[in-house]
Order: C-alpha cells, then sequence, then structure tokens
C-alpha cells in the first residue's frame, strides 16, 4: 500500500525544534479521525500523547546503596523490613514492588491488609523519604563486615534504576466473580454472583492501544515514567501478539506489554504509588505515557481508535482464572466500561476502574506540554520486538 502521508520521525523532531509540531492527546486524536479522516489527521498532526496510571504489579527498582568501610558483600537486604533481592553483587539490590514487610502477616488473618511492601519502599524514596537498610553477610577476605544498619535517601544513594519488567499491558480482562462469596484478587475485590465488573486500562488513552502493532514502538523508545523520563528495554513479560484483533486491528484480549526503565531520582511521589490490594498483596501504581508519532494515515488511524471501538473480555475470576480455563462471559467495549454498567448472563453489572483516568489524562497533556515546549524529543526505536515482523505496515 502507498500512504499518502509519509514522515519521519527525524522529520518530527525537526517540526518539535522548531516549536512547529502539532502535539494533540489520545482523547483528542479520536475526535480528529473522526471528523476528518485518518489521511487528513495524519496530515495534521505529527505526535499523539497517551497516559495510563494503575497498580502494575511487575514493577521495581535496582539500587546500589554505596561501599561501607570495613566493606560488605551484601548476602541478606531489607529496606525498612521489606527483603530486598541481594544476588547481583556487593552492595546492588533489586527491590520488587510485591514484596511484602518480612513480619507481614500475610493472608494468614483472612483478608490480609499487605500495608507495606516495596512498592510504598519505592514511593517513600522518591517522596524524599529516610528509608532504614539492613543488610547481614558471611564474610569473605575482600568484604569482612558481616552486618550493616543505615539510614539512606534517594538523594544520597549512588544509584537507583526504575526497571519494570511488565508495565502498560495493551489490553486487560474485564474481571466478575460468579462464585456465591466475595474473592479477593489483584483486580481488586469481586462481590458474588457479579455483583460488580472490575477493568484495568484507560481505553483510548492508553499507550498501547494507540499503536497496537507496535509500529512506532520498540527498543530505545523514549516515555514518560513515573513523573521523569524513561525508556522502553524491551517487551514485557507476558508480551504476546498471537491474539483475537478487531478488523482494525485492535486486540481483543490481554496482549503486547512494555519491560521499561528511568532515573528514579527524576521521578515524584505521584507518579509512583505504593498499593496495598485487600486479600492479595501489595503493589505499585506506574504512571507511563507513550508519544505516537504520526507517520502515516496508518498509524493516524490506530491512533484515533475510540472507547466504543475497543474491547476486552469478561472473565469469571472464582473458577476459570484461577483454574486456567480460557472462556469469556462476553464481549465488552470501553465505552460501555466508562459508562459505569454492563450487561453480562442477562445481568447489568455496575463496573469499577482500577486504572485513573483523571491521571491518565494529566499524563498525557503533561507529555504534550514537554513536547511543545521543546523539552522531549522522539526517539527511532533501536530494534523491534520478536512477533512484530508479523504485523509489517501495509
Amino acid at each position: 500500500m502507498a500512504f499518502k502521508v509519509k514522515k519521519t520521525i527525524d522529520e518530527i523532531n525537526e517540526k518539535i525544534k522548531r516549536g512547529e509540531a502539532v502535539v494533540v492527546t489520545a482523547e483528542e486524536m479520536v475526535k480528529i479521525v473522526k471528523d476528518v479522516g485518518p489521511t487528513e489527521a495524519a496530515a495534521e498532526v505529527d505526535v499523539v500523547t497517551t497516559g495510563t496510571f494503575a497498580p502494575m504489579c511487575s514493577s521495581g527498582a535496582f539500587i546500589n546503596f554505596g561501599h561501607s568501610t570495613p566493606a560488605i558483600k551484601a548476602h541478606r537486604v531489607w529496606l525498612n523490613g521489606v527483603p530486598a533481592y541481594a544476588g547481583i553483587a556487593a552492595v546492588d539490590i533489586y527491590i520488587g514492588a510485591t514484596e511484602p514487610c518480612e513480619d507481614d502477616p500475610l493472608n494468614k488473618v483472612y483478608p490480609g491488609e499487605f500495608r507495606y511492601g516495596g512498592g510504598h519502599v519505592i514511593q517513600d524514596l522518591v517522596a524524599g523519604k529516610t528509608v532504614y537498610l539492613r543488610a547481614t553477610a558471611y564474610g569473605t577476605h575482600c568484604y569482612p563486615r558481616k552486618y550493616l544498619e543505615k539510614e539512606i535517601t534517594l538523594k544520597d544513594l549512588p544509584y537507583a534504576l526504575l526497571c519494570n519488567p511488565r508495565n502498560a499491558y495493551q489490553n486487560y480482562n474485564c474481571a466478575i466473580n460468579l462464585s456465591d462469596k466475595t474473592i479477593y484478587t489483584y483486580m481488586g475485590i469481586l462481590r458474588p454472583k457479579a455483583g460488580n465488573a472490575n477493568y484495568a486500562t484507560s481505553g483510548e488513552l492508553s499507550p498501547l492501544f494507540k499503536d497496537p502493532y507496535l509500529r512506532t514502538i520498540g527498543v530505545g523508545t523514549r516515555i514518560f515514567l513515573g513523573g521523569g523520563v524513561g525508556y522502553v528495554a524491551w517487551a514485557g513479560t507476558q508480551c504476546n501478539f498471537k491474539v483475537p484483533r478487531t478488523e482494525k486491528g485492535a486486540p481483543l484480549s490481554p496482549a503486547a506489554t512494555l519491560m521499561v526503565y528511568g532515573d528514579l531520582k527524576q521521578m515524584s511521589s505521584e507518579w509512583l504509588v505504593g498499593v496495598s490490594i485487600l486479600g492479595y498483596g501489595c503493589s505499585l501504581a506506574v504512571g507511563v505515557g507513550v508519544p505516537i508519532p504520526i507517520l502515516n494515515e496508518e498509524v493516524a488511524a490506530f491512533a484515533g481508535l475510540s472507547d466504543e471501538e475497543l474491547f476486552t473480555q469478561v472473565v469469571d475470576y472464582a473458577h476459570d482464572y484461577p483454574n486456567g480455563i480460557k472462556r469469556s462471559y462476553g464481549t465488552v467495549s470501553y465505552a460501555e466500561l466508562k459508562s459505569g454498567k454492563i450487561k453480562v448472563l442477562d445481568k447489568e453489572i455496575p463496573t469499577v476502574p482500577l486504572s485513573s483516568m483523571v491521571k491518565a489524562r494529566k499524563i498525557a497533556n503533561i507529555l504534550k506540554t514537554w513536547i511543545k515546549e521543546k523539552n522531549f524529543l522522539l526517539t527511532e526505536p533501536q530494534a523491534p520486538f520478536p512477533g512484530t515482523e508479523l504485523y509489517p505496515f501495509r
């Protein structure tokens, strides 16, 4: 197919530097495409900004807490009582967002509250709070110290990198509970007999919905992450391109994900928030925004997909999901989900979002402002993800 509109990322960046780039949010792009069509929209718009803010369990941070005197090769490490993984190097650790405090009763008192975990440690660090570090070691000739306690702050750490193995899920299930009792899941509390339906993306604002085949997103893509600038490292864990899609290319079930990273010292506790999920565990709510360069009318059409054109599956989390049964109780649009109710099994069910539309919209507008003020340039992906070669430009 020969495109009527053809742009490159370099050309768009030159327009950004001159202050001439037309930048709109994903919500604004939906209206533009509806009004003038994808070809005219592609000619008019250079960049579409996106946003999502929701719990993203597969998150964490690499930290170097600095050498002590005498030196220590840490074997076990805790930050505010939360275990961190120390099997990297002498004073390098990884704190995972879902790791609870060591003395947390977990679900022994059911449902557990999971008041503090790795996600809360990360939030405290970016908020500038003091975190208590404790480390033990077995001792070596080069690292003789066997115990260390000290207070740390993000400012004082030699190195701190937010590194999230799976963020920005491209679509996700809508969860219901068909059993006779309340259940507690990572999708939140689900009331019996389909008493509520919980969903987890920002729909037409969600980054990977706006580029469903990841034509413009790859290794090295610069993004908004946690209030600062981050980058895409690779496809995220559980990334899956081989899913059913609509005629317009939108995935109908959970699909692509991103592995992302960025300097934790640039980030903000507004966009990295520790989460306690009743009866399930700890997590971290993460703010992510991806700019979509409008290279041609096909990209414009994808970026213009509306909530009415984006769908997900309704899944039972009481029996089917925990038992690995692949069954859908209906396909619903994000317009329906955002309306506050859906109809499933001839029953009207209230819907509950786990993601914040208010914050997703704010992220898209922040990223738009950064670009318009020439403080954020787009990056050319250095490599595509495995699987994207199956879906070249038409």
